[in-house]
């Protein structure tokens, strides 16, 4: 065996030890930052809010409220694993093996994110409760059994054609179906501006991803087209 063939040898296996260490602190801390972010959030809005007053009550809304409200969604938490399933994968997007590192990704993050909420929450509200049981298993569960396929979905966000175009379009498409269905918010004030929001960064998102997916493909098929007979 050459030296060079050893030097090799030695840096496959560097690769095979610090790649799920990479994966799990980048999913870990992504995740935890953003349950965190959200608790906090959640609490800023709270603090803002007049409760007592009717009319904040049926019409009144704050830019804490809609920020509390958008990172609080089921799809920006479904967002949150496909990002991280791509942040993790996308050096190797393009090949099959992607898929697993970005599935792992993905429930890590959704766990992640989901303990670090439940913490920030038990230490501001004081709860009696151990922080690992003042969120519902259903949660637990969900975080394992979506963030799998949704970081999977991430892993494909930089693969070319169809699959890629599909992966890009999951998150905006989500989201824009998720305030048509069923919009978060206390009452029609907070639904009709966050629906706005959204609508409006779907709109521009897909637009763009389709639109860029449109030139690629032009692009990609220009040189066959001019060497064919």
């Amino acid at each position: 065996m050459t030296n060079d063939q050893r030097h090799a040898g030695r840096r496959q296996d560097r690769l095979r030890v610090t790649r799920p260490v990479e994966i799990l602190v980048v999913a870990l801390a992504v995740g935890a930052g953003f349950g965190a972010a959200t608790s906090l959030m959640n609490a800023l809005s709270d603090s803002n809010a007049d409760l007592e007053s009717r009319a904040y009550t049926t019409g009144g809304w704050s830019i804490a409220e809609i920020m509390s409200v958008l990172l609080d969604s089921g799809w920006a938490w479904a967002g949150l694993a496909v990002a991280v399933g791509w942040l993790v994968t996308r050096a190797r997007a393009s090949r099959p093996s992607s898929l697993a590192p970005g599935a792992a990704a993905g429930a890590l993050a959704l766990l992640a994110a989901t303990a670090a909420y439940s913490i920030v929450d038990t230490i501001r509200s004081g709860g009696q409760l151990p922080w690992y049981e003042s969120e519902p298993l259903l949660w637990w569960v969900a975080s394992v059994v979506l963030g799998a396929p949704l970081g999977a979905v991430g892993a494909c966000v930089r693969r070319p054609g169809a699959i890629g175009l599909l992966a890009r379009l999951t998150v905006p498409v989500g989201a824009a179906v998720q305030m048509a269905v069923l919009p978060p918010g206390r009452n029609e004030v907070v639904q009709t501006i966050g629906r706005t929001v959204v609508w409006t960064a779907a709109a521009v998102s897909i637009g763009f991803i389709v639109v860029r997916f449109l030139l690629v493909e032009r692009r990609r098929r220009s040189p066959a087209a001019a060497e064919s007979p």
